[in-house]
């Protein structure tokens, strides 16, 4: 499709889903050589900048819901790229990087920067910033208003 045809849409959530979904099939096209999903590269990246997590923590801070990880997880736990134990209840569940996680998240790491330039230098240094505040901003003002309900 033309992206001239592409309707701008009244809505904030719609807008911004629909974006998500073209960014993600964009970064899932070249992560597909390495055997990467975008979801499970975000969760590595969250892994490797914050350490130990139990599943409802890195849910949160994903913005995921429980059923979604808990299906992502569970491929990534096979794959030996996470590593999980058991808390002090059996229910709780720590994660954390495993070290084929770690190698595999450092061969990610090119692409990902590759694909970051690439839409960093098609919107511009300052469109770029503005943007991922934006979203962050977003996650954050809708994540608190959720824990406020």
């Amino acid at each position: 499709m033309n992206t001239t045809q592409i309707p701008d849409l009244p809505c904030l959530c719609g807008s911004l889903r629909r974006a998500a979904r073209a960014l993600t099939q964009m970064y899932e096209k070249d992560f597909r050589r390495i055997g990467l999903r975008a979801t499970q590269l975000t969760i590595l990246q969250v892994l490797a900048r914050a350490g130990e997590r139990s599943q409802g923590q890195l849910g949160e801070m994903l913005a995921m819901n429980s059923t979604s990880l808990t299906r992502t997880l569970r491929i990534m736990i096979r794959e030996e790229w996470v590593a999980e134990r058991r808390g002090k209840d059996r229910r709780e569940r720590w994660l954390r990087l495993a070290k084929s996680g770690e190698k595999l998240l450092e061969r990610a790491m090119p692409v990902w920067e590759k694909l970051q330039d690439k839409v960093r230098t098609q919107l511009g240094a300052e469109e770029w910033e503005k943007l991922m505040q934006i979203a962050n901003r977003v996650t954050n003002l809708t994540t608190e208003e959720g824990e406020k309900q």
